[in-house]
């Protein structure tokens, strides 16, 4: 365990934001390293430049034993260059904070630690295991080709196991939401602040903004496992919104009315059925637009659901047996509507999936994110005995 949580320090201390092109590489390469001296045949798997992302790390050892093993990773997290910087840091014997560190660097650990004690053991040979570290699961490169590698390569296997972090020790996942984007752009007539809801005016685009936001809370808030999120709003004068930098640049005074406001917000959802309604409810609230206001609304498709299934639900009883045959308890399939999107759902289509398995802690993309060095290395003994019963 101390050389474990020295490599989580050193990877939690890079910062590795989607957009720092260069510090995701660098975390690839710590890891590498470690994939190599495990006899793992590695590369990088690049994007191209216009995509702006840093590409993914791919390590493989073939063999003729057991299930062809999937395992996903990824080496970015949602702290961007502009965003103050936490370094791993212990808090106390059980707690450590720092970024990424349980998503999901503390779980790229969890699966380095775990092959590392299966090789240690003489266990690995003859396994047939892909390990597969996207670099932009946080904010997803635009185009097929972003995962069009990833697909490809879990296609040859049968089972993928997931390691975005832990809930805890008894509950894992075979079924996730969905992601997907929206932006919304309002518009009113630039005039005066005190003709403001005349009919010559209208309303103003932040206004029609205000009214699309509480309408879509009082319409679709209650739907299970349905989530939209508005992430950022500006309004005013002028409005420069930059998607790829997720940067906005506004002016406006308080005695002109607002001509254009600008929402972007994500859409979570278990199904494609489910997400498709949505859309279709969210397209007729934003066409009922204010006096002297107009609004248009556009989509764009980002992570897949992963619904759950008997295959999956096989993996999670391999879980289970593999806790209790430690002695940590039982594990049972949490609730898909505690989890956002992850990488597992491009590929759940083709195999069987389990998703959970990474580091246990709280906070996940917010200051203060945390571990549970207590639970961390029960999960890693779990995932060892998991990954050696499916390799058997």
């Amino acid at each position: 365990m101390p050389q474990t949580e020295r490599l989580l320090e050193q990877v939690v201390n890079i910062n590795s934001g989607t957009l720092n092109v260069a510090g995701v590489r660098e975390v690839g390469a710590v890891f590498r390293k470690e994939f190599d001296a495990l006899g793992f045949k590695t590369e990088w798997v690049a994007m191209p430049a216009s995509m702006q992302r840093a590409g993914h790390l791919v390590a493989q050892r073939k063999g003729k034993k057991g299930k062809k093993l999937f395992l996903i990773g990824h080496l970015d997290t949602v702290f961007e260059l502009d965003m103050p910087f936490t370094k791993y840091t212990r808090l106390n014997d059980s707690t450590a904070t720092g970024q990424g560190v349980n998503d999901m660097k503390g779980g790229d650990v969890v699966i380095l630690a775990a092959l590392q004690a299966l090789q240690a053991n003489g266990l690995l040979k003859d396994a047939n295991i892909t390990a597969y570290f996207t670099g932009d699961e946080e904010r997803g490169g635009k185009g097929p080709e972003a995962r069009a590698d990833f697909i490809a390569k879990a296609k040859e296997a049968q089972v993928a196991l997931a390691f975005e972090n832990a809930i805890d020790r008894h509950t894992v996942a075979t079924a996730r939401r969905g992601s997907s984007n929206w932006q919304l752009k309002t518009f009113g007539t630039a005039a005066h602040s005190s003709t403001i809801f005349k009919p010559t005016v209208g309303y103003g685009a932040i206004y029609e903004a205000a009214r699309i936001l509480n309408s879509f809370r009082e319409t679709l808030s209650q739907e299970q496992y349905l989530t939209f999120n508005p992430g950022l709003i500006v309004g005013g004068s002028e409005v420069n919104y930059d998607e790829g930098k997720a940067h906005a640049e506004v002016t406006g005074k308080t005695n002109i009315i607002a001509p254009t406001a600008a929402v972007a917000g994500d859409l979570r959802f278990l199904t494609e059925a489910q997400k498709e309604g949505a859309r279709a409810k969210m397209r007729a609230i934003v066409a009922q637009s204010l006096p002297g206001t107009r609004a248009e609304i556009t989509f764009s498709d980002g992570i897949p659901g992963m619904a759950p299934t008997p295959g999956n639900q096989k993996l999670a009883a391999l879980a289970d047996q593999a806790s209790r045959d430690l002695g940590l308890g039982p594990v049972v399939a949490g609730d898909p509507g505690s989890r956002g999107a992850g990488d597992v759902s491009y590929v759940a289509q083709y195999l069987d999936c389990l998703d959970g398995l990474g580091a246990p802690g709280k906070g996940a993309h917010a200051p203060g994110e945390t571990i549970n060095l207590k639970e961390f290395p029960l999960l890693i003994e779990r995932t060892a005995l998991m990954l050696y019963r499916l390799t058997r």
